[in-house]
Order: C-alpha cells, then sequence, then structure tokens
C-alpha cells in the first residue's frame, strides 16, 4: 500500500481551514517562495526576493503570514544574535547551528552526540525531548584564514 506524503500546501489548507482563515493567494505565494528556497532567511530577504519576482506583497503581509506558517509548524524561528531569522521545517535534515560572530554565516552542523544526550535525559530523567536548538557561536574557518593572514 502506497501512502502518500502531506505536502506544505496540504498543512498550510488543513491549518488555514481549521482556524477559519481565508486560503488566499499570497499566503500560498510566501509559502511556496520559502519552500523552493535553500536555508535560513529573515523577512527583508524574504522580501526582497519576492519584489524581485514581482510578488506584490508588503512586509505587514509577510510578518503576519510568517506567525501563521509558525503557527502551522511550517517555520521555525530562530532569534540568533542578529535578529530573527526562520527556516523551513519540512525537508529539511535534522540539524543544529554554528555561527560565525565575524561574518555571520549560519552553518548547519549535525553533532551525534546531541542524540546521545536526548536519549540520555530520556532514560535518565523518564523525559520525552520532543525537539532542541544547539546554537554555538565562534569563528569560522574562513575569518580565521582571513584574520591570520593580516
Amino acid at each position: 500500500m502506497e501512502t502518500k506524503s502531506i505536502s506544505p500546501h496540504d498543512i498550510l489548507t488543513n491549518y488555514l481551514e481549521s482556524h477559519s482563515l481565508r486560503k488566499t493567494a499570497e499566503r500560498f505565494a510566501i509559502l511556496d517562495e520559502i519552500y523552493s528556497s535553500f536555508g535560513h532567511f529573515d523577512i527583508e530577504t524574504l522580501y526582497e526576493s519576492m519584489k524581485k519576482k514581482n510578488y506584490r506583497v508588503s512586509l505587514t503581509t509577510l510578518y503576519s503570514n510568517i506567525d501563521i506558517l509558525i503557527d502551522a509548524g511550517l517555520l521555525v524561528k530562530h532569534q540568533f544574535d542578529k535578529g530573527n531569522t526562520y527556516e523551513k521545517t519540512m525537508d529539511c535534515i535534522r540539524h543544529d547551528h554554528f555561527i560565525c560572530r565575524q561574518c555571520g554565516k549560519i552553518y548547519e552542523v549535525s553533532l551525534s552526540k546531541v542524540e546521545d544526550v536526548k536519549e540520555e535525559v530520556s532514560q535518565k530523567y523518564g523525559f520525552d525531548v520532543a525537539s532542541h536548538f544547539l546554537t554555538l557561536y565562534g569563528i569560522c574557518s574562513n575569518c580565521k584564514e582571513l584574520k591570520n593572514k593580516k
């Protein structure tokens, strides 16, 4: 028997219907733009990207719809040093973050030890770990190289 995976569109549609919200073209255009992109983004970057593609969407519309996408479980908001950053939750491999304090670049890292810690917490304290966020700050190898060349 073949199982059909649920798409971001399906999730948004179900969320909007269950919360008696309108299914607008703008909402789905925002979702499509986010899910066709890679990595982290901020609202201003999303706004510029949509503007370049001739979408007529305001910053206010983006902010209100980002909140809807977060509530629907389609996005996660991170509050790193330089402000709010968002990333999609579906089609995303579980990862943590390393942020370079020099250039601000966000690196996605998979740390197997984190999974060990989650398992230990679960076993030792009887705690069901649903999710976690680990953010490491430092200087990336590119910035270290540039610094050493000076």
